[in-house]
């Protein structure tokens, strides 16, 4: 833990800002200040929690992060489309950005797994523990 930076997917996540930070500096996304804002903030957001998790004491912890990451991931894919279909990116533009999302977020997939998230054998013990508890 701790070196975030080494991480692939948080190499990724950087440069999938860089280039939604390079395409909505271009008219006319520049002018929609809302959609502008949110993209920057959500995809920002992936590289940051990706970074929080990676730091923080327990892979539980870690995991928890990471979903906030994925999530934002999803966040990002879905203002793309929506920038996409008001005309603010061509296909290709958009295409290529989310295609880099969609990596991102199956490489957070498999982080997430790696470091315990969504274990089923961890998920059915803490059921039958929950359950079996004395009321």
């Amino acid at each position: 833990m701790g070196k975030f930076k080494d991480l692939r997917v948080w190499s990724d996540a950087m440069l999938l800002a860089e280039k939604i930070y390079a395409a909505t500096k271009n008219q006319p996304f520049s002018q929609d200040f809302a959609l502008r804002n949110q993209i920057i903030r959500a995809v920002i957001s992936i590289s940051s929690n990706i970074a929080e998790g990676d730091e923080r004491g327990t892979n539980r912890e870690a995991v928890y992060s990471f979903n906030v990451s994925k999530g934002s991931t999803a966040e990002v894919i879905s203002q793309l489309n929506l920038a996409y279909r008001l005309g603010y990116f061509n296909l290709e533009t958009m295409t290529d950005l989310e295609n880099q999302a969609e990596k991102i977020s199956a490489s957070l997939k498999n982080l997430i797994r790696a470091r315990g998230g969504n274990n089923p054998i961890k998920i059915l013990l803490w059921l039958l523990i929950t359950l079996l508890k004395p009321i």
